[in-house]
Order: C-alpha cells, then sequence, then structure tokens
C-alpha cells in the first residue's frame, strides 16, 4: 500500500503498521520476499516520491497511488507489476507519468524476467485492490507458473498460491492421501480458483469438478 508512516510525513510504500489503519510502513529488505520484489518496490517509491505524487487519503478519499502489486512465479521467474490508483488526476499527465515509471522499470536488473506492466483504476473507497479497468502498459497481463508438471496461466487477480514451492508439498500430499484411498472416486474442488487442486488430484481421480465463480 501506499500512504506515510506519520501524518503528513513523506511517502511510503509498504505493509500497514501494526495495529494501524492508516500508517504504512515502507519495507526494506524482507528477508522472506524475493529480492526483485524490494527493488521494484524501492524504485516505484522513489520515482514517486520525486514526481511528487499523493497517496490516496482513506479519510479524505483523495488523491492518486493506492497499492503496487507484484506477483513472480518461482519457477518461471517470470514478474507481472501492477500499479492500483484512483483517476483523481489529468489524463495526459497521467499518460506522461505512466510512461516514464514504465521506463524506469524496465530499466531495473532483476533475476526474473518482466513479462508484464499493468495500471488498474480503482475509486472504490474500501481499502483493497478492486479492478475497476485493467489497462497493459508493456508486455500481457499474465504470467506463467509451473507446479507438478503442470503450466499455469496467471493473471493479476487470479487466485493462486504466492509460495510454489510450498504449495507443490502441500499437493503432493493431498495427492498421495488420495491415491491411498483408491481410484474411481469422483473429486469436487469448492472455491478452485484457478483449479490447481482439482488438476494435481485428476491423475487419481475418476473425475474432478472445480466449482468457481471468479
Amino acid at each position: 500500500s501506499f500512504g506515510d508512516a506519520v501524518k503528513d510525513g513523506p511517502l511510503t510504500l509498504g505493509l500497514h503498521k501494526r495495529g494501524s489503519f492508516h500508517d504504512i510502513l515502507t519495507v526494506t529488505g524482507c528477508k522472506i520476499a524475493d529480492e526483485d520484489f524490494s527493488r521494484i518496490l524501492d524504485e516505484a517509491l522513489r520515482y514517486f516520491q520525486e514526481k511528487q505524487i499523493p497517496y490516496f487519503h482513506k479519510g479524505s478519499h483523495e488523491g492518486y497511488l493506492r497499492h503496487l502489486l507484484i506477483r513472480k512465479a518461482v519457477k518461471t521467474g517470470e514478474i507481472l507489476i501492477d500499479l492500483i490508483s484512483s483517476s483523481q488526476i489529468d489524463p495526459a499527465a497521467e499518460q506522461t507519468l505512466l510512461s516514464e515509471f514504465t521506463e524506469r522499470l524496465l530499466a531495473l536488473s532483476l533475476n526474473g524476467t518482466l513479462t508484464g506492466i499493468l495500471h488498474t483504476k480503482n475509486d472504490s473507497l474500501a481499502d483493497a485492490v478492486i479492478d475497476q479497468g485493467t489497462r497493459t502498459l508493456y508486455g500481457q497481463d499474465y504470467f506463467y507458473e509451473e507446479l507438478l508438471g503442470l503450466t499455469f496461466k496467471i493473471s493479476p487477480f487470479s487466485f493462486f498460491q504466492t509460495n510454489s514451492l510450498g504449495a507443490e508439498i502441500l499437493y503432493e500430499t493431498v495427492r498421495e492421501f488420495v491415491s491411498a484411498a483408491g481410484n474411481g472416486k469422483v473429486i469436487y474442488d469448492l472455491y478452485s480458483g484457478t483449479g490447481t487442486i482439482a488438476q494435481m488430484l485428476a491423475p487419481v481421480a475418476k473425475k474432478v469438478i472445480g466449482v468457481e465463480i471468479v
């Protein structure tokens, strides 16, 4: 989230301060996140601080910057970035701003491959990432990840496990349980998201049915 750590302080980009609805602390050098996340976060924050772009205030509902969404596949190394903002900006100025922002990101030295940079509009009052229109600034609006030999095409808002290596262990364990119970069973994957569990269990089931409304 974009915000500030103290009232009327400099722009920050990171996580909510513990116990606070308003304060956002810039996260630098996180030890459990991919290094590319930190590099992208640092560059995005530096750029918007230079341009003195205001963040969207939760109280007044005024401002532009809301969230920065970054997704990276562990197996393929593909990265997708989505800047979420309000529409409170002159369209011509926004075009220049986003064009320069894209150039700054493309100039970064990353371990992974940047496959897409997106911009999502969100004028909702809720403090959440809500897609009210997304356009592609660079590349494509999806990336690929691999789990247990299967390849998944993932959009910025796809419900997909963020820890691919952990997901493989979890899904492999579930598959072993199902296999031990004997083949020929019909399995229902409720709230299936992108259908990862259903597809992982397909080899050891008679039939799988994924149920999802999103």
